[in-house]
């Protein structure tokens, strides 16, 4: 298990965030390879990259242009990492650096989501890339096992929304149940691909009752969020940032505000629908360019003390160049969060698992005694 690039601290001289337990629900594998893996995978078959220069230089063009501003131009850039995700080898070889890289930070449950339709062009089956990604991953397990490193991963199997397939992937994850994939959902431009274009998946999925996470409320408002509720029955919102566009201030009083939640506001806090918040990620694509291009703009606290299920997630740490352990300084730099305040974000993403009842038990229990150790 390799080292993290920076060991993040709270303040005041308060323990290492990288050593704190921590839960991942947001995370895609083809926005979390090593730069020096891409180098080396593209060498093999022969793809010529955007920038040479080597690791450092590809890693700077990354976060370079995926700060766009936008999801659509921010999503160019998994062309340069799907790219060289087309054999066994490769994807098996992303998925087990991925784990370690998540143990690294901390992490003790992650779920990873990554849409196999994206890697059949080197002549894989669907089935064939799920396999390989769960080799990795069972791999990596392994590995970490030997190192002392308990953790779960489960894989999220995702559908592009611009694309007709919905169906035939929620029949593979669906197969694949019990061999590693734990969830579904639908990724890619969000805007003018509605939920409800996948509606026979979701409907296999719900007389299956497999869970289902939708991304919604990022590159689109609240009428994508209705259509994740509604069409795609999902248990959590993928970022769902811009559910703060239902949330209307009636006074403002000194530090006293008073608010009132709108209907699909109301159903998604009450119902405690996790909210897949990813900080840095909503600032590149502007999902909250509503409110604010800076961190201390985000609505992340708004939603946190109006009692959202609020987590913390990384969407693609290559894109971002990021790490939980990283969003979580950042937040508490922002907002003046504790200790308490972290350990309720990863309890609030222990319940919101796709995990059995008993094994999400088992985890809050691990971060409690985690977080009471620091």
């Amino acid at each position: 298990m390799s080292a993290p690039d920076k060991d993040y601290r709270m303040p005041d001289g308060g323990p290492s965030i990288v050593s704190l337990p921590k839960v991942s629900l947001h995370d895609h594998l083809d926005g979390g390879l090593r730069p020096q893996t891409i180098v080396e995978l593209a060498d093999e078959i022969g793809y010529e990259l955007p920038v040479q220069g080597g690791a450092d230089a590809l890693g700077r063009w990354f976060v370079e242009n995926a700060d766009s501003g936008n999801l659509p131009d921010y999503l160019k850039t998994f062309d340069v990492t799907t790219a060289v995700m087309q054999t066994e080898s490769g994807l098996a070889r992303v998925a087990h650096e991925f784990v370690l890289d998540l143990a690294a930070d901390g992490v003790v449950h992650g779920e990873v989501r990554w849409a196999p339709e994206q890697h059949l062009r080197g002549g894989l089956s669907l089935d064939e890339t799920v396999e390989a990604v769960q080799s990795g991953i069972d791999a990596a397990i392994a590995q970490l096992a030997d190192e002392g490193h308990e953790i779960s991963v489960g894989q999220l199997v995702t559908a592009m929304r611009h694309a007709d397939r919905g169906l035939e992937i929620a029949q593979l994850a669906v197969r694949h149940r019990e061999s590693g994939v734990i969830g579904f959902d639908i990724a890619g431009a969000e805007a003018g691909f509605p939920a409800g274009n996948h509606r026979p998946a979701f409907d296999l999925l719900a007389r299956e009752f497999f869970p289902v996470t939708v991304h919604a409320g990022e590159a689109d408002g609240l009428d994508s969020i209705r259509g994740a509720l509604i069409d795609g029955r999902a248990l959590r919102l993928g970022h769902g940032v811009r559910i703060a566009e239902d949330i209307r201030v009636v006074e403002s009083k000194g530090e006293q505000t008073t608010v009132e939640l709108g209907p699909i506001a109301a159903w998604v806090r009450d119902r405690e629908i996790a909210l897949e918040l990813s900080p840095q990620s909503n600032l590149q694509t502007g999902a909250i360019a509503a409110w604010g291009r800076d961190l201390d703009d985000h609505p992340f606290d708004l939603l946190y003390q109006l009692g959202y299920r609020v987590t913390v997630n990384t969407d693609n740490r290559l894109m971002s160049d990021t790490s939980i352990s990283k969003e979580l300084a950042l937040l508490t730099q922002a907002f003046d969060y504790d200790l308490g305040d972290l350990q309720a974000f990863q309890l609030n993403a222990a319940a919101a698992s796709f995990l059995p009842l008993e094994d999400r038990d088992d985890l809050a229990d691990r971060i409690t005694a985690g977080f009471e150790a620091a």
